[in-house]
């Protein structure tokens, strides 16, 4: 294979100084990550901060010597994206910003920077050549590790989101029978999947033949809206259970009647009428205790 050549032609020194210096190089450069003021020791700890520094630098040099400097892309490079890539999750899931992550490839410039001149000597025009090809390398995995933590990110924002929509549509069992749907703020496609399931589910757990959904806390109810509320409806009714629709606003029942939408389902203005009707279609009452009733309680 080949030995990689800088841009001017000249020989590539650093694999070479990466082997005969390594223990040195990648000692220097974990002091400079821990001595930094950027330090976030509270999200990661000096050892694992180690282990990541130790096999970064074995699977650069071990790229560098494949000979191949410019296609990050190639087959020789795949342990390098895998490695950055493990890095980005671990570290976005710490708490680390991509610039933050970007910033551990980064750092190592310097330190590799005093072994070429130390290596380069009075060779000005050696040590520029092979300056800027390190450069650029640097730059490209740190573009890499960027986009890559970047991604991540959107991945644990996406699945947090995932779970505040399921804390956010909780199912309750109100009495034997009848369960309670509370929904607050925007019902839109996804919420409206979440919605659905979480309630079949509980139909199904709980033997429940009533279901009040309660949408008080909807701040508005469009056509969209509607349509989610019915297509709710009509799965826990192949479910075999009814349900009624609670919360119900004179805004909202203005708007219902303009949009022209049949909502074809029992609808109640406050969760406790809501309430008394399921308990009406179930057989049961409620009745006040009288004050001697209570007394002997």
């Amino acid at each position: 294979m080949a030995e990689p050549t800088t841009a001017a032609g000249t020989y590539f020194r650093l694999p070479n100084i990466l082997q005969v210096h390594e223990a040195k190089i990648l000692a220097d450069w974990i002091s400079e990550q821990l001595a930094a003021v950027s330090r976030r020791a509270s999200l990661m700890s000096d050892s694992d901060l180690r282990v990541q520094s130790k096999t970064f630098l074995a699977e650069f040099r071990s790229a560098l010597r494949s000979g191949n400097l410019d296609d990050l892309a190639r087959a020789e490079w795949e342990p390098m994206r895998a490695l950055l890539s493990e890095v980005s999750r671990s570290r976005a899931a710490q708490g680390f910003s991509p610039t933050e992550t970007a910033t551990f490839v980064l750092s190592i410039r310097g330190t590799l920077m005093d072994r070429l001149q130390e290596e380069y000597g009075k060779d000005a025009a050696g040590l520029g050549a092979e300056m800027r090809a390190c450069n650029l390398l640097l730059d490209k995995l740190a573009l890499f590790t960027a986009e890559s933590a970047l991604k991540s990110r959107e991945e644990v924002i996406k699945r947090q989101q995932e779970e505040m929509l399921e804390l956010s549509t909780p199912v309750v069992r109100l009495f034997p029978g009848v369960l309670g749907l509370p929904l607050i703020g925007t019902l839109d496609s996804a919420r409206t999947q979440i919605v659905m399931e979480n309630l079949l589910a509980e139909i199904v757990r709980a033997e429940a033949s009533i279901a009040i959904i309660d949408i008080t806390g909807v701040p508005t109810v469009d056509t969209l809206v509607a349509q989610h509320l019915l297509k709710t409806v009509a799965a826990a009714r192949l479910m075999g259970a009814d349900c009624i629709i609670s919360g119900i606003r004179p805004q909202i029942a203005q708007t219902i009647v303009h949009l022209g939408v049949e909502l074809n389902v029992a609808t109640k203005a406050t969760l406790a009428d809501a309430l008394f009707l399921a308990l009406q279609k179930t057989g049961m009452t409620v009745h006040k205790a009288s004050r001697d009733s209570a007394r002997e309680k």
